[in-house]
């Protein structure tokens, strides 16, 4: 059976995700963004409460994944961080300003992840050859691809998945991006051994009084008072489906 990882947006979705079946989890924040550094308390938390295995993922903005000497000394210090409190593993992503791995940081990474196992994110969907960048991280040692296949879905880029997973005895070629209950056989019958799942839903805020007309959020029409968290019932639902 597909080993089944989660994407959770912090303490709570950690738990949750836990309890209803989960085999791994991303530890992220800000969802809006596709996932940041989680902050130091939550880390801690998440350290202290889990009983699986959590990978904090590294990324210090959203946007490209071309990052500034200044943000990449950041993420150094968040995977010291993040290795200095016990967690088994990171996420993480480099790339050059020509669309390829930068491997110069990438051995940087590996050499202070320091026996923690790497997983590459979907930065690697947006690489300018996935067979090249393929090889490139062979080469630098990391444990996993979390990748779409380099399209806006997993199941619309099954077909690079499957020639990826062909074509890699090492890293481990994770499908992610819109896996669901409903097509998660696919990415099974695909060879893939790792799905990757935000098995997410919207909860509405307990909050009575709602002020209108004022916004923390720069994105038009977003919705203050609901937020995002892991589904239980989905989670369940992967698994029995990746049960066959």
């Amino acid at each position: 059976m597909a080993l089944l990882e989660i994407c959770c947006y912090g303490l709570d979705a950690a738990l949750t995700a836990q309890q209803a079946g989960a085999d791994r989890l991303e530890l992220c924040s800000a969802p809006a963004e596709g996932g940041l550094t989680p902050s130091a308390g939550v880390l801690r938390a998440v350290r202290q409460q889990l009983a699986i295995p959590v990978h904090p993922i590294v990324r210090p903005r959203g946007g490209d994944f071309c990052y500034t000497a200044a943000e990449f000394d950041t993420m150094m210090g968040d995977i010291a961080f993040i290795r200095d409190l016990g967690f088994p593993g990171v996420v993480v992503g480099v790339l050059d300003e020509d669309g390829q791995i930068d491997m110069p940081r990438m051995a940087k990474i590996m050499s202070c992840a320091n026996g923690m196992a790497v997983t590459f994110h979907r930065a690697f969907d947006m690489c300018r050859d996935p067979f090249y960048a393929l090889e490139q991280l062979t080469d630098s040692g990391v444990a996993r691809i979390l990748t779409s296949g380099q399209q806006a879905s997993a199941a619309q880029g099954v077909a690079l998945l499957r020639e990826l997973n062909a074509r890699s005895r090492a890293p481990i070629i994770m499908a992610g991006a819109g896996v669901r209950p409903e097509n998660v056989r696919l990415f099974c019958e695909a060879g893939l051994q790792e799905v990757h799942s935000s098995a997410g839903h919207r909860v509405n805020s307990p909050m009575r009084y709602r002020k209108t007309g004022v916004s923390m959020s720069s994105g038009p029409g977003d919705d203050e008072y609901s937020r995002y968290c892991v589904s239980a019932q989905t989670v369940a639902a992967l698994k029995k489906a990746l049960k066959g």
